[in-house]
């Protein structure tokens, strides 16, 4: 066999693998677990706490879904302001004291956070001490809708047979403009790839992950693994709570969601190239070598089909031809279903080595700009990388 021959083999036996040996990553059919038979009796008490760091431009759009929550049991939102700059704890205020909200809302603000606390994590904690003694905790984004019986659904998700100590779901993202279209079915693919729902919600398995736009929580798993001040430093803290939660013996699960969206717009490329590099070398633990193998595992999986197909039919070598484009095949057929669930073509399935090509770049930049001393930066604060922390859980 050729030089690249054996290349494009091996691209078609990772395919082979990806599709049939990595947990069904590529299916979109997790929905919440079904209402328990407890679904229908007295409902247990929940506080929703959503930090916000300058969400003004968002925040119209969000709370007032979350005020508005049909829920048969003691339930009030926490918003904290982090610091905003642009009236995001004035503008709750208006929002909470506007005629037709179902749910109390305080809006608090903790200070700066100390040295080793991310913001969001120390809003968090706030927000979860002020909560008092609640049965289950809502966490979600300021940047997230949420459907009237969201509240409802998750709680008797979390109350259905067996129990679970963490229900997340992966709120749908914007697709209305071309790069959102092209970006965002690809993140939530790529999401899916790295940590498979299925073994995410098997108990017992090493792979655990949340999605930290909506994760309900019950308040005594999460005071039992020690709170949010276990992963206090952590930037990619929905997957590093999922961990905390299920190494300490809890029930997580997630899934996709059908009326839990994000309404944050993302028009250019460059939103969206920081919301994805601000963490990519964060995930990889910060460690070059994983940098190197996941640039050329990116590069073997997705830009090794479509080249060596193209080559191979310029050289007239089918064995070079063949295995690229069997490789190539499985990729569109795999990324076909998440394309579907956001609404999208099935043709644009073929453009996923393209916008691998870009996250390529995303993580090497991310990189780069940790070695620039500016490490994961999100709405004027700087996190650098955490000096064997404690805090920061390895990812499987």
């Amino acid at each position: 066999m050729t030089v690249l021959s054996l290349i494009a083999c091996l691209s078609l036996l990772a395919w082979l693998w990806l599709t049939f040996g990595q947990g069904g990553f590529w299916r979109t059919d997790l929905r919440l677990p079904p209402r328990g038979a407890a679904a229908d009796g007295p409902r247990p008490s929940v506080a929703i706490v959503v930090p916000a760091r300058d969400e003004a431009e968002v925040l119209p759009e969000s709370l007032p879904s979350l005020l508005a929550q049909r829920y048969a049991g003691e339930a009030r939102v926490i918003l904290v302001d982090d610091g905003s700059t642009d009236g995001t704890g004035e503008l709750a205020r208006r929002l909470g004291a506007q005629s037709g909200a179902a749910l109390p809302l305080t809006v608090t603000s903790p200070g700066e956070p100390p040295a080793g606390w991310t913001g969001k994590l120390w809003a968090l904690r706030h927000g979860v001490e002020l909560a008092g003694d609640v049965e289950y905790l809502l966490l979600t984004d300021a940047d997230i809708a949420h459907a009237p019986d969201s509240l409802t659904e998750l709680v008797a998700a979390a109350e259905a047979e067996g129990g679970y100590d963490l229900v997340s779901q992966m709120a749908r993202l914007s697709v209305r403009t071309r790069w959102e279209q092209l970006i965002v079915p690809a993140f939530v693919y790529f999401f899916a790839q790295l940590y498979p729902f299925r073994w995410s919600n098997k108990p017992g398995a090493r792979t655990a992950a949340a999605a930290g736009g909506c994760t309900l929580v019950r308040r005594e798993a999460l005071a039992r693994v020690g709170g949010v001040a276990a992963i206090r430093g952590a930037v990619i803290d929905d997957v590093n709570l999922a961990r905390l939660v299920k190494g300490g013996g809890g029930r997580t699960w997630l899934g996709l969601a059908d009326r839990v969206d994000s309404v944050r717009p993302y028009p250019e490329l460059a939103q969206l190239w920081r919301m994805v590099s601000r963490s990519a070398y964060a995930q990889l633990r910060h460690n070059v070598f994983l940098l190197l193998g996941t640039v050329l595992g990116l590069a073997l999986v997705y830009l090794v089909p479509p080249v060596l197909l193209l080559t191979g039919l310029i050289l007239a070598e089918p064995r070079v031809a063949a295995p690229a484009f069997a490789a190539w095949a499985l990729m569109a057929a795999t990324y076909r279903p998440m394309l579907a669930y956001y609404g999208r073509p099935a043709r644009e399935a073929l453009l996923l080595p393209f916008t691998a090509g870009l996250y390529l770049l995303m993580t090497v930049d991310s990189a780069v700009q940790h070695w620039r001393g500016r490490g994961a930066a999100w709405k004027g604060r700087t996190y650098p990388a955490p000096d064997q922390q404690q805090n920061e859980l390895p990812v499987p």
